[in-house]
């Protein structure tokens, strides 16, 4: 028996490969299912089963496909409802795996449908369990996502999490090894640990939502603190229990090359957005007007997901040469699939060709520093200026410049409409790549009297730039 975690930093998500005597199965896959089916051929295994804990909300499976490649069946817990053939086990139903078996364990509250697979090796030992989005690695999943479905509020959710962790996880013994569907970085929960592997035992020690007086006490501990969901998350739960263009189709779109006139015209006379993947450093020399940048180096998929909102958004592509099949396929993963194609040759190419082009005033935190002046609750350089910072409410909470108003990235269509075009401000995430990202879309939105700071609150913590602790609430934007 041999099982391997498959984890994709990007995506904060893991997928699960478990062979044994000649057999496979997974857990979760990506979209992408050509990586799947090399291992299994080199491997020289046959895939018995596609493992679904439950219908995923952040990410689109990659399980209809890797079942049509495979006859693999894909199997769900009890309660699911997918709109293409599966089987759809009884609670406690065993599958056998060469000389292992995989015991289904419904685990609503997440979801109605979230199960976990509980691994039981060649002696019949409970060896591991596969946990989903039921549990985290210091968290839980949480229980306000499935609420319209299950016409029920994220209080009820949460209380059907509890009766399936303490009645059917908790019992489990400490030595199994608990492998989630996801790690820190995740929307999917909020204090989840950087690491991605741990002993269920140890997760009875340290996870709160484990060591709970009672029911009540869990309910509010679990639902505390819970930041809305991304917009996409409710139309990636929709492809992955409808079904989806296969990958094999969404690439061959998306690698589409356009000369620059092509692309061009496709812009100017459709509706398609122009997705920049560059990095920020490059993307602030010069750029396509109207680009929005969100770079691949980065969480791209998540903040395409959180900034695009609408998976059926026509996109235009410019990336780094050699980086059109990447972008495509880390956009598939999320569900934007409707890419018309990329600018062949990248941004080179549209400057060769004399195409406008546009930049986004950068500065360096040693500049900043030297234009700034923070006087009597203003900040103020040439005239009065405040400054932005996009970085998450938490990171703002534990230190940031002083009098900055934090107004976090991911809620920018909800602030965007209280910023004054006529008024200057400074715009800073923590390293530059998603104050650029914020910066892209104002431009693109027609506010251009900012300035953005390279490198973020990392370089300005190196300046003389008063920071502070302090949190002055009229100056969190939620």
């Amino acid at each position: 028996m041999k099982v391997e975690q498959i984890y994709t930093g990007c995506l904060a998500q893991g997928a699960y490969y478990i062979t044994s005597n000649g057999e496979a199965a997974i857990i979760d896959p990506l979209r992408e299912t050509q990586p799947y089916l090399d291992r299994l051929e080199k491997d020289g295994v046959k895939l018995k089963y596609i493992f679904e804990t439950h219908f995923h909300a952040d990410f689109v499976s990659g399980h209809v496909d890797l079942s049509n490649k495979t006859g693999a069946p894909i199997v769900y817990g009890p309660t699911a409802k997918p709109e293409f053939e599966a089987i759809v086990a009884a609670d406690n139903q065993i599958f056998e795996l060469g000389n292992v078996k995989i015991k289904v364990l419904h685990t609503p509250g997440h979801t109605m449908e979230s199960s976990c697979f509980l691994l039981m090796d060649e002696n019949g030992k409970e060896t591991a369990l596969f946990s989903g989005d039921t549990l985290f690695l210091g968290d839980v999943g949480r229980p306000d996502l499935a609420q319209k479905a299950a016409s029920m509020t994220q209080e009820e959710l949460a209380g059907l999490l509890y009766e399936s962790l303490y009645n059917k996880i908790l019992p489990l013994p400490d030595d199994v090894t608990v492998y989630p569907a996801h790690g820190a970085g995740s929307a999917c929960g909020k204090n989840m640990m950087k690491e991605t592997v741990d002993s269920l035992g140890n997760q009875k020690k340290m996870n709160y939502a484990l060591n709970q007086p009672n029911k009540e006490a869990f309910i509010k501990a679990v639902t505390d603190g819970l930041l809305p969901p991304p917009a996409y998350f409710g139309m990636n739960v929709a492809m992955n229990k409808k079904g989806y263009d296969t990958f094999d189709e969404v690439l061959k779109h998306g690698m589409k090359a356009l000369s620059a006139e092509e692309f061009e015209a496709i812009a100017e006379s459709t509706e398609a957005l122009i997705l920049d993947t560059r990095s920020d450093k490059d993307f602030a020399k010069g750029f396509i007007p109207q680009s929005v940048n969100i770079g691949l180096n980065g969480d791209f998929a998540p903040w395409v997901g959180a900034m695009i909102v609408d998976v059926k958004q026509p996109i235009l592509l410019l990336t780094e040469a050699g980086k059109e099949e990447e972008a495509v396929t880390r956009l598939s993963r999320v569900g934007f699939d409707n890419v018309l194609g990329h600018l062949a040759g990248g941004f080179d190419t549209w400057k060769v060709a004399g195409k406008e082009i546009d930049t986004v005033n950068r500065i360096s935190a040693e500049q900043f520093s030297n234009e700034v002046k923070i006087t009597c609750g203003a900040a103020s350089g040439g005239g009065e200026s405040k400054i932005i910072d996009v970085r998450k409410e938490s990171e703002y909470a534990a230190e940031h410049v002083e009098e900055a108003y934090s107004k976090p990235l991911a809620y920018i269509n909800d602030w965007v409409k209280d910023v004054n075009p006529q008024e200057h401000f400074y715009l800073h995430c923590a390293g530059g790549y998603r104050s650029m990202i914020a910066a892209s879309i104002l431009q693109a939105r027609g506010y251009r009297n900012f300035t953005e700071i390279a490198g973020g609150f990392n370089a300005i913590a190196q300046t003389n730039v008063p920071k502070t602790d302090f949190v002055c609430q009229s100056k969190l934007i939620h």
